[in-house]
């Protein structure tokens, strides 16, 4: 198994993994589907901040990242985002994502990292604990998803 920098042909599989993840669990809020071909500009236009892992070939998961919020005050501060297909977790390569994030935002000049954790996600929240990250708050019903309102569990690293 190994991580690597996405390419726009990874698009595909990307959005595989993360539309189950949207259709079958409360860890995202989201509800809209993501499309390859919109996923594959998205890598085009900053491949640095898109990773994959995979092993024989095949992606089994990804990870990216992204400013925290608009403005140019917050150049320094990222959102990250990871999800691995269901077969993939407890193997590491959470972990070896996260790591390669880490580094590109770093390299890129981030001072901190953030990552949102579905209060409905607890496997999601210990991941974040055990990498080192430190929860700053609960936002209490700040989701909707399958007629349920849910938590919003925010955590932050300094790089």
């Amino acid at each position: 198994m190994s991580v690597r920098r996405a390419v726009a042909a990874d698009a595909g599989a990307i959005a595989a993994i993360w539309n189950a993840i949207i259709r079958d669990t409360l860890a995202t809020f989201t509800t809209e589907l993501k499309d390859a071909a919109a996923l594959a500009e998205v890598i085009q236009a900053a491949p640095e901040r898109w990773h994959v892992a995979e092993a024989g070939g095949q992606v089994l998961g990804f990870a990216c990242y992204f400013q925290f919020r608009g403005g140019p005050g917050y150049r320094h501060a990222m959102e990250y985002t990871v999800h691995l297909e269901g077969a993939a977790r407890g193997q590491g390569l959470g972990r070896a994502l996260l790591a390669a994030v880490e580094a590109a935002a770093r390299h890129e000049g981030a001072h901190t990292l953030f990552g949102g954790v579905s209060g409905a996600n607890p496997e999601g929240q210990a991941f974040h604990e055990r990498a080192g990250f430190q929860r700053l708050a609960v936002l209490p019903e700040v989701g909707r998803k399958a007629d349920r309102w849910l938590d919003l569990h925010l955590y932050q690293k300094f790089l």
